[in-house]
This record gives C-alpha cells, structure tokens and sequence, in this order.
C-alpha cells in the first residue's frame, strides 16, 4: 500500500518552517496519544500516532528531508523495493545506479575483490600501401610500439625479493564507502588509485607500473579493394589492460601512396 505524504499527515505546507512542522507534530501527537484514547478509537489512533511520528522524524532531520524532498519516500525508506515489485528503494537505485557509475566509476568492471578493472587503451597505425597492393590484398607486417610486463619484476611493479601488500584503506577492495549527504556511494580508493595493492619498494626498471615500453611484430592481412582512409581493427593488439581487464585495440589507418601513372576512380 502506497504511504501517506508526510506533509499530508502533520498537515503542514511542503514550505513549511521547521518550526511549524514542529508544531503541527506535538498537536498530532497530543491528540493520537495512546494515552487518550481507549475503546473502540484507540487502535486507529495509535496507528496516526505511529504516522505523525515517522512524518516528524523525517521532516525534522535536515538530511533526511532534503532526500524525501527531492525522492519522496524511495530517498529516506531503505527497505521499501527490496521485495519483487519495481517501485521504492530498488527502482531509485536501478534509475541512478548508472549516474553514480560514472561519477564514481568511470564505466570501469570490477575485478576478483571488487578492485577496478581497467580495459586497455587503443592503438593507432598509419600503413602505405600501393595503388596495386589495394586492388588484390595482401599480407604485411607491422612492427608498432605498445606495454609489456616488466620482464624484471614480473608485473607486479614490486622490487625484486619485496612483496606486494593488501591496501589498508579499502582492504584490497580498491573502493571506499563515502557518505554522501543521506546516501552512501563507492568511489576509488585514493590510496592504492583501485588496484587493492599498495608497493613499499617499486622496481626501478618500471618505476612500480609493472609495465615497459616494448615493440611488437603482428601480420595484417590487407583486404583486396581496400580504399585510402579505411581502417582495419586488430582486436586486442592495444595496450594491455589493469587489473585482470581486457586489452585495448589496435587500428591500423590505410594510405595510398600516389601512382606515377594511375589514379583510383571510385
């Protein structure tokens, strides 16, 4: 059953001063106490006695009323929408659940501990081929500059011989709760920046990333009546990515190289 607006049920305008909404409380109170009254109207008076309570709870707590101001009851009541219907607390949360996604975190997964999980960031390629090479395809490689793990510390970014230690701000979960006026929202942990890990001593050779600049050898296959501008994605040739999370990609941009002769129409 749908709840009673609370300014409905101290009978107080929606602007109505803390004071007036004060008032209005300890008259409702005085009148429903269960103290005074008996019989046949006490039960219906408890319950409005029960009603005008939780109205004044909310309306006099500043962060309480400022929730239920702008949520109405979904923004104050914790335990309304944790059954199968789709209103209440679970609807709030589905229709804001992204927007606090994407402040907090980034459109970033969660890795093993809820730690971020960072996709690895694409790669870009300019490749000249011949007018005649674009017509029947071929096959070419490519040597492009990309991150590998550190071949001295193995990735873990850590001197050899010293370990990696849990963070004990967020206690390996890189994210901490933050209390945000009446609601609570993860953010990244500041200490360990979401990885979980913190490093005391980090490898020289990689300064503690894990990860050092390399090249890498990969055959393209160049399709037959490829045009100038087109671009071919290698999927997973990018950067690698943080935490477990997928690598990038790689975009190879194609450039015709002016025939002496010929000229591509069409």
């Amino acid at each position: 059953m749908a709840k009673r607006d609370y300014y409905e049920t101290l009978g107080v305008p929606k602007n109505a001063s803390d004071e007036e909404i004060k008032k209005a409380y300890r008259k409702l109170a005085m009148k429903h106490h269960p103290d005074r009254n008996q019989g046949d109207a006490a039960k219906a008076a408890e319950e409005k006695f029960k009603d005008a309570k939780e109205a004044y709870e909310m309306l006099s707590d500043p962060q309480k009323k400022a929730a239920y101001d702008q949520y109405g009851h979904a923004g104050v009541d914790p335990n309304r929408g944790m059954g199968g219907g789709a209103e209440g607390f679970g609807g709030f949360a589905e229709a804001f659940g992204d927007i606090f996604g994407d402040v907090f975190g980034g459109g970033r997964g969660r890795g093993q501990g809820g730690r971020q999980v960072y996709r690895g960031g694409d790669l870009s390629y300019a490749m000249e081929i011949t007018l005649e090479e674009a017509a029947v395809g071929k096959n070419a490689e490519i040597r492009i500059p990309t991150w590998d793990n550190c071949s001295t510390c193995g990735g873990s970014g850590a001197k050899p011989g010293t370990n990696v230690v849990t963070c004990t701000t967020c206690h390996g979960h890189g994210q901490v709760q933050m209390r945000q006026g009446f609601f609570s929202v993860q953010q990244t942990c500041p200490q360990c920046k979401g990885t979980g890990k913190l490093i005391p001593e980090p490898c020289s050779a990689c300064m503690g990333v894990g990860k050092t600049k390399t090249n890498k050898t990969l055959e393209v296959k160049i399709p037959a009546g490829i045009d100038d501008g087109m671009r071919i994605r290698s999927t997973g040739n990018g950067e690698p990515g943080t935490n477990g999370g997928p690598a990038g990609d790689l975009y190879i941009e194609i450039r015709l190289k002016k025939h002496a002769i010929f000229e591509r129409d069409g």
